[in-house]
């Protein structure tokens, strides 16, 4: 048996809102560590992952490790239904055919019980080297999202350009041309780059990965010309990271 207690309900709701619009039907993997989730969206394009660590759980209990296949469609309307401050309980009998999501109201008086049919479904695990990247940089979340809204006005594709001083976001577009600058004035932007980056990538994904800017103040970009770009989430409970491959001509408009 599974079950989990997570005492700020708000956060699952966050991360669901961040997948929704990119995977459709995914598996929660379950271990005695937690819960992760691997999926690529329907262009193989994008892949997101994500670990919810047990030990941020109020209560967490993994009897055998096991997949849980659900829609995140289904799951997302179910989500909607709890407040904010609801304690979120998650739980699957071993080799069940559904999973039941209790909400439970901050002040105990109003309980609501959902249960979801479960997936059979055949994914397969992709396996992520550690990679070295040319440059990283830590940002605000809202910042990137603001970035990224702005610049899509003009263009679907954006183009990267680090160097040691400064991050430069840029469009060209056929109605004109954008640029934001960034650079490490503050304590806000932070850049650590071992070699200069120009690299471009379809804007459409990162406007969906900046839903999960939602979830923290700041994100890690790892970016290089020849391996996805990394987009990384840290939170109280976990990670969430995305990945794009990088755009080479018109592949992915």
């Amino acid at each position: 048996m599974f079950e989990a207690r997570l005492a700020q309900g708000m956060i699952l709701k966050k991360i669901i809102d961040a997948l929704r619009e990119l995977v459709t039907d995914v598996n929660l993997d379950i271990t005695k560590e937690g819960i992760s989730l691997q999926a690529m969206d329907a262009s193989h394009v994008a892949l997101v992952t994500f670990m919810l660590r047990a030990e941020f759980f109020a209560d967490f209990h993994c009897d055998k490790p096991q997949a849980l296949g659900i829609s995140i469609s289904s799951l997302a309307k179910v989500i909607k239904c709890a407040e904010n401050e609801d304690c979120i309980v998650i739980r699957a009998e071993d080799n069940a055919s559904l999973i039941t999501l209790i909400f439970e109201g901050k002040s105990e008086d109003r309980i609501s019980e959902f249960n979801l049919n479960l997936l059979s479904l055949e994914t397969e695990h992709m396996g992520i080297p550690d990679q070295e990247y040319a440059a990283m940089i830590q940002i605000p979340s809202s910042e990137l999202n603001r970035i990224c809204r702005e610049l899509s006005q003009l263009s679907d594709t954006i183009n990267i350009d680090i160097n040691k001083e400064r991050v430069i976001f840029s469009v060209n577009g056929d109605t004109g041309r954008g640029a934001i600058s960034l650079s490490q004035k503050n304590d806000k932007n932070i850049l650590q780059v071992v070699n200069n980056v120009n690299a471009s990538f379809a804007l459409r994904y990162l406007n969906l990965f900046n839903k999960a800017s939602n979830l923290t103040t700041s994100v890690i970009l790892s970016v290089s010309e020849d391996l996805p770009l990394i987009l990384q989430y840290d939170f109280e409970i976990g990670s969430m990271k995305y990945y794009l491959a990088p755009k080479i001509n018109d592949e992915f408009s």
